[in-house]
């Protein structure tokens, strides 16, 4: 009884008001220095032996993560979290499962120079661009020329260009009461009802808030132990292990396997292991197919910088 009081608790400050709302249909950003940022995303200049760029785990057109539990790296060194998907990004209030950095102009170099990642250095790649075709494209948009903050600049304005709107649900929300299936609206009903809206809200449908995996029934999937770290990496708080970024939900079909050690490989396995870890709901019922089917219509169009566009 008291877990379901406390479910109830959270979720009621959202059943009344606007606690999901529509992606904006034209999102701003820089349409050139987003150009340039798109053609490094997918060319494997900027890694150290020439085999791997951003689009190497973030596939694009696509789900903006690689589909797989654990990306691999240089060396095919395996990563030890899950991929996030780079669609949407620029709505979460902190980048990466743990957060360690706030904005997507910090995020754009981390995985550069992550050793296990792609792997070269700062001096490294902005000599490797100063000999390349992108010397006159970055000294046309910076006075400054290729520096570690132009770099970053170009990237993050491309991942700025990664919004996914017009989905079934944001129509939904803009009015269109026939957008959504009885089934489909079930399964929003359910989503409210049952507490899962209490974590995932906000224009991404969650990436607003940090929450402890295993609220209410303790999570033991997880066989790397570094992967449940969470914000215990960044703040060496014991409360701070397995505490990470909610997850956005947008999309979501498009993104398996998921959490944060890549381990529910479908939908549905996912919407019970958070009925259960987070809410403390151990029965299953039809309510489960609801919420997958409401799951669904959370897919979005593909971004317009993709196809060439960007009106």
């Amino acid at each position: 009884m008291l877990k379901e009081l406390l479910v109830l608790l959270i979720t009621s400050q959202f059943l009344f008001s606007d606690a999901i709302t529509p992606i904006p249909l034209n999102p701003d950003y820089d349409k050139e220095k987003a150009a340039l940022g798109k053609s490094l995303f997918f060319d494997q200049i900027l890694s150290i032996d020439g085999s791997r760029s951003c689009a190497s785990c973030h596939h694009l057109p696509g789900s903006g993560a690689d589909n797989i539990a654990f990306s691999l790296g240089m060396s095919n060194h395996a990563t030890s979290i899950n991929t996030p998907t780079v669609l949407n990004a620029r709505f979460n209030f902190v980048q990466f499962w743990n957060g360690r950095v706030e904005t997507l102009h910090e995020q754009a170099l981390v995985p550069l120079f992550n050793p296990k990642e792609m792997g070269e250095s700062i001096e490294a790649s902005i000599e490797k661009l100063n000999k390349s075709k992108y010397k006159e494209k970055f000294e046309n948009l910076f006075p400054e020329g290729v520096t570690k903050d132009s770099i970053a600049q170009v990237i993050e304005e491309f991942e700025k260009a990664l919004t996914t709107p017009n989905s079934r649900f944001d129509k939904y929300l803009r009015g269109d009461e026939y957008a959504l299936n009885e089934q489909e609206l079930r399964g929003y009903k359910a989503f409210q009802n049952q507490g899962c809206i209490s974590c995932h809200n906000g224009v991404n449908i969650g990436g607003n808030m940090y929450q402890k995996m295993g609220i209410m029934i303790p999570y033991d999937h997880t066989v790397d132990a570094t992967s449940i770290e969470g914000r215990y990496a960044v703040t060496g708080r014991q409360r701070d292990k397995a505490v990470f970024k909610v997850p956005t939900l947008r999309n979501i079909d498009l993104t398996a396997p998921y959490l944060h050690d890549g381990s529910a490989t479908s939908l549905r396995d996912v919407v019970i292991d958070m009925r259960e870890h987070q809410l403390g709901i151990l029965e299953e019922d039809k309510s489960i197919d609801d919420i997958v089917a409401f799951l669904k219509t959370l897919t979005g169009e593909s971004p317009k910088i993709l196809s060439g566009t960007s009106e």
